[in-house]
């Protein structure tokens, strides 16, 4: 199926040279890597102790070690944290980092592709229209992905924000894998990523309100001149269904679930 648009970007991308990248990624990061087959693109995510999201990454494996691009998050913080952590017995070594051509079909969503910087586009994406940087933030911010900044604010965890299909339960231990547990098992999340639209201005840190109560917290914003202002917002778990919130001047505010989350969560 041909694509009328198109996500084409280059992302910062690390190299784990060893026979241990397998092991050493299925331990620091969410998903369960050991059947990922060679080639394959596979998402995870990486986590403080505590559960907290540090980045969303892309890995590719092959038969000397793997390839790990960086989609949202801080590619030096990832670098200086596996080296950290990377011991003999790893068997791998951070050896280059540089940066990685990812492309992937919006409208119908296909698979993502790592192309060459000049390698020409496979056919179901050739005539589409490659997303500029304001575009790309409006289509970011309809479907929730990936998080932005202010989104991964170092307090939020994968579950809030649409990305529990990254997530592995059941793989074995891994770093923040005891928090990942119990927030799907029993405590749940306490807020949770939705679109938000108004006819009004608002902007990140904004407080949205139901009566006297705190409903949640605006964390990224567009104004459109034909659509008025919408974003994201971190709700608060008892006001999720709530399909209109106030803001802090009392400015009327319709929330709604972004469509990646929707997907992940089906």
């Amino acid at each position: 199926m041909t694509a009328t648009i198109r996500w084409d970007e280059a992302f910062p991308l690390l190299r784990l040279e060893g026979v241990g990248a397998r092991h050493f990624l299925q331990g620091q990061t969410t998903a369960d890597l050991s059947k990922v087959a060679d080639g394959e693109l596979r998402q995870s995510c990486w986590l403080t102790a505590t559960g907290r999201l540090r980045a969303l990454l892309e890995l590719r494996f092959d038969a000397t070690g793997a390839d790990v691009l960086v989609l949202a998050g801080d590619a030096q913080a990832v670098s200086r944290g596996f080296d950290q952590v990377i011991f003999p017995a790893d068997r791998v070594r951070l050896v280059s980092s540089g940066r990685q051509r990812r492309v992937q079909g919006l409208d119908p969503v296909c698979s993502e592709l790592w192309l060459g910087e000049d390698e020409p586009l496979p056919d179901e994406l050739v005539g589409s229209k490659c997303l500029e940087s304001d575009a790309l933030e409006r289509h970011r911010l309809q479907q929730g992905f990936p998080p932005g900044p202010s989104e991964m604010n170092g307090e939020t965890n994968p579950l809030e924000l649409g990305l529990s299909g990254r997530i592995s339960l059941d793989k074995g231990c891994y770093l923040g894998q005891e928090t990942m547990a119990k927030l799907a098992s029993k405590a749940g999340v306490k807020q949770q990523l939705r679109c938000w639209s108004s006819d009004q201005p608002l902007h990140p840190g904004d407080q949205l309100k139901v009566g006297t109560d705190r409903a949640g917290t605006i964390t990224s914003a567009l104004c459109n001149s034909t659509e008025g202002t919408f974003g994201l917002a971190l709700v608060r778990r008892q006001f999720l269904d709530f399909p209109c919130v106030a803001g802090p001047a009392g400015q009327s505010v319709q929330l709604s679930q972004p469509a990646a989350f929707q997907v992940l969560q089906a």
